[in-house]
């Protein structure tokens, strides 16, 4: 194959939305419910790009379909082409609708507690009829949704990443601090030791956030682990919960546990990294209007959260 063939005509859009939805669900049978076509229509088209390619795309496993290393490579372009066009379908939609639109944010915990809000209202009212869609999910999904263009960009903690097609931007230093509910009986004792906090049960993040690995390597360096009677959560909602009702133990953004008088935030020291609040975006595609809006109110709300953050220090 030449570098030129794929366009001749003969590679069409539907080859590259099949390839990411079988990559997507790890199945032809999954990825063709995804799509609503029938599995031997999604066979053949495999093949056809295969052919069209001149090499496998993937191997079928015990644990379903698995992209080879040229599928892979080849994954990551179609994805680009695929949410390049979502974001040109918006753009034309935009332009349409006028002051109309849609802008849809992913989020993780951090920055959802006061930044989103505060922005989004100020936004509504600027723009009453932009919609704004909030998805929250945990890390790693929330970067599948950015590269695949369903989300415009993403807002939680920056952590250090490899990802070249990912750009990060600052909007605040928040700290982590650890908190219980106000009626905890380790209140009582000024500033308790951590030793004394993991005889507690605690609430922490599932394993595939930032938050968690930094929050095993502080207790790591201490000689020290979480404990085993924990929960792991990723609802903000029902960590809440948890820490009014019981004796339970958090590490929680500030701002998240700062807002709520049924939280207390303890004294006891936790030496962590990567307190940095912010947005991702994808590199070389370039924002909606919407988005571009969006992305004003919450540099505009991040900079008052900085000057109540400076003032409670």
């Amino acid at each position: 194959m030449q570098p030129d063939d794929l366009l001749k005509g003969r590679l069409k859009l539907r080859h590259l939305v099949m390839l990411t939805a079988i990559d997507d669900q790890g199945s032809l049978m999954r990825a063709a419910e995804q799509l609503h076509v029938t599995q031997p229509v999604l066979t053949r088209g495999l093949r056809e790009l295969e052919s069209l390619l001149g090499v496998e795309l993937f191997e079928r496993g015990p644990r379903g379909m698995t992209p080879t290393p040229h599928g892979r490579a080849f994954l990551d372009h179609a994805r680009t082409v695929v949410a390049e066009l979502r974001q040109a379908g918006r753009h034309m939609t935009e332009l349409s609708a006028g002051t109309a639109g849609t802008v849809t944010i992913g989020t993780h915990l951090a920055g959802t507690n006061v930044l989103l809000p505060r922005a989004i209202a100020a936004l509504k009212a600027e723009r009453p009829r932009l919609t704004v869609v909030v998805r929250e999910a945990t890390p790693d999904l929330l970067t599948q949704d950015l590269l695949a263009g369903r989300l415009d960009f993403t807002l939680g903690r920056l952590v250090p990443t490899e990802e070249s097609r990912l750009r990060q931007h600052t909007l605040y230093q928040e700290p982590i601090r650890l908190v219980t509910g106000v009626g905890h009986p380790v209140l009582s004792r000024g500033a308790p030791a951590l030793e004394d906090l993991l005889d507690y049960p605690w609430v922490v993040p599932v394993t595939q956030t930032a938050l968690r690995h930094e929050l095993e390597d502080a207790l790591w360096r201490r000689g020290l682990s979480l404990p085993e009677n924990r929960v792991e959560c990723t609802s903000i909602l029902t960590l809440r919960t948890l820490l009014r009702e019981t004796h339970m133990v958090a590490a929680l953004p500030q701002l998240v546990a700062q807002q709520d008088d049924q939280l207390a935030l303890l004294p006891t020291a936790l030496e962590m990294v990567g307190q940095t609040v912010g947005v991702t975006v994808p590199v070389g595609r370039v924002p909606t209007s919407t988005a571009q809006f969006a992305l004003r109110h919450l540099r505009t709300a991040a900079a008052r959260i900085r000057e109540s953050l400076d003032t409670a220090v």
